[in-house]
């Protein structure tokens, strides 16, 4: 084969196999995974992911590899009696992608070390005459490609060597995601009452998060989580917490240690997470939603999941996880303590693991197809008075955040989320809840209120471009349909309208407008209609 006609062929693994097989040779990729084990371990230090290959022992042991291939008898001659083709961790071949010279020549000269072998052990009968021949003209055609394989090899363990000395650490990973947003308020008047306008200034805020993952046995996980954000609440700006974007947040761009938790699993059915600080239900278990990520996700807070998620937000505790394989019913039950209403973690009356704010949770998920999924959810939930109630974290009226004002108050929750996938590129689905809540002391101890909220939304993935997506939401956030205390009732209906278009930009960016409409905010239809439009920039690494 001259040079020419070699460069105007574009081989696959395959074809390079057939014709190995045909010229009676013993090629394979053992070069190519030194090579590949080189560039793995580069990879591996400096971003923790490995795609190296495997030596087999028999063509079988390739799953993308079928009896009906036209190259199959070829693979199974290599494999079989040379013993010099490998494949990847996974267990396929990918006979089908395109081979380089370089990959052409790692494999030649990995059937001559082959042959060398077999040579020096005194099994040289399985090399006739005419395979070395070619082999031997073969190397000669592709000396130049063997001789620089061999320097790019030797940059290769001069740079690993480099990193080995200097790497960050052999179990950690780090994960980070950065948003850059403008948005803005608008409308007339606050929805508070005061008649003062909306504060509708644009604002141009960001929100920073690193992630340190550690894993020690391979399917375990230590996540210790930084964050940092200037990002304004526009609940103070409209008057309604229902305007509150889903990324909010605003340490003046002070770094804070926002997470630290450790998950492992049990057995292969049970998974078992342990929060020491800021744990969110919605992360340990299945949420049912398509919105739920506050970076690529919903603009809005109440937008990205069902508030049942949100009780016990912020505390520590444990969440256990069950899936028996093969299954189609999942199962979680965990317990969080303290929280971002409760004072700091110390052993004071009211503020411990038992005796103050906590929320314990139960859920079952069916999942009878992978297009279709519903939860069943149940949530006991307690707050004291000591940093201010807050029933559902900020999602609804003022009038569900604390139905009976600033006192002591328990509740039962009941949640309903489904998740439909009627094609790839169409997600359908929504939530539904129901809260009954007590006062558990002050003048109004004993009395009850009733809360209700829904959602519906619609996710189009691959929107115009591979990686994008439009989504629609339209709801009724947390409203107190009944009340013991009348004048804390929600008379009216507030409408929940939200519309975003994510543009993937690249892989690790993306570009979402949003837009956000609150009808009748507070449950007022005597309150002007607010609104909020947000451009975020993603950025993921």
């Amino acid at each position: 084969m001259t040079k020419p006609l070699w460069n105007a062929l574009k081989l696959s693994p395959l074809l390079f196999a057939a014709t190995l097989f045909t010229a009676n040779n013993a090629f394979a990729a053992e070069v190519k995974q030194e090579i590949n084990q080189d560039v793995t371990s580069v990879a591996q230090l400096s971003q923790g992911s490995t795609d190296s290959m495997g030596q087999v022992t028999s063509v079988s042991q390739f799953s993308d590899v079928q009896p009906t291939d036209w190259a199959f008898q070829a693979l199974q001659s290599l494999v079989e009696r040379y013993g010099c083709i490998a494949g990847y961790p996974n267990g396929t071949y990918r006979g089908n992608r395109s081979l380089t010279r370089y990959e052409f020549a790692a494999g030649l000269n990995a059937c001559l070390d082959r042959v060398n072998e077999l040579i020096a052990t005194a099994t040289a009968e399985l090399v006739t005459k005419e395979d070395l021949a070619t082999l031997q003209r073969l190397q000669e055609e592709f000396s130049a490609e063997l001789a620089t394989l061999r320097g790019r090899v030797d940059a290769l363990e001069a740079r690993t060597a480099e990193l080995e000395a200097n790497q960050f650490s052999t179990t950690t990973k780090l994960v980070g995601e950065a948003i850059f947003n403008l948005g803005a308020p608008f409308g007339d008047e606050k929805a508070n009452g005061t008649g003062i306008d909306i504060d509708d200034n644009i604002t141009f805020s960001d929100r920073v998060r690193l992630s340190l993952n550690s894993s020690f046995t391979g399917s375990d996980q230590l996540q210790i989580r930084l964050q940092a954000g200037n990002v304004p609440n526009f609940g103070s700006a409209t008057g309604t917490n229902m305007a509150r974007l889903s990324f909010d947040n605003d340490t003046g761009n002070d770094v804070e240690i926002d997470k630290i938790n450790y998950a492992f699993n049990l057995s292969d059915a049970i998974r078992v997470k342990v929060d020491a600080n800021n744990g969110e239900f919605w992360e340990n278990i299945p949420n049912f939603s398509e919105f739920a990520s506050s970076g690529r996700g919903a603009i809005s807070r109440y937008g990205r999941f069902s508030p049942i998620y949100r009780q016990g937000s912020g505390g520590a505790g444990i969440t256990v996880s069950f899936q028996p394989e093969g299954s189609a019913f999942n199962a979680a039950i965990g317990y969080l303590a303290g929280g971002s209403n409760n004072v700091a973690n110390v052993p004071a009356s009211g503020a411990g693991l038992f005796d103050g704010n906590f929320a314990a949770l139960a859920q079952v998920g069916f999942q009878p197809t992978g297009a279709f999924n519903v939860g069943l959810t149940y949530a006991r939930s307690y707050q004291n008075n000591v940093g201010g109630v807050n029933l559902f974290s900020s999602t609804g009226s003022s009038n569900a955040s604390q139905p009976f004002g600033n006192v002591r108050t328990s509740a039962n929750h009941y949640g309903a989320q489904v998740n439909f996938k009627p094609s790839s590129k169409l997600t359908v689905g929504g939530w539904v809840g129901f809260s009954n809540a007590e006062a558990r002391s002050g003048a109004n101890k004993g009395d009850n209120a009733d809360i209700f909220y829904w959602m519906a939304n619609v996710a189009f993935k691959d929107f115009g471009k591979e990686g994008n997506l439009l989504g629609l939401q339209f709801g009724q956030p947390p409203k107190v349909t009944d009340n013991d205390i009348g004048a804390r009732e929600d008379n009216d209906t507030s409408y929940h309208l939200e519309a975003l278009y994510r543009y993937q930009l690249t892989d690790n960016i993306s570009i979402t407008p949003g837009f956000l409409a609150i009808f009748n905010p507070e449950h007022n239809d005597n309150n002007d209609t607010v609104y909020v439009g947000t451009l975020r920039t993603t950025f993921t690494f």
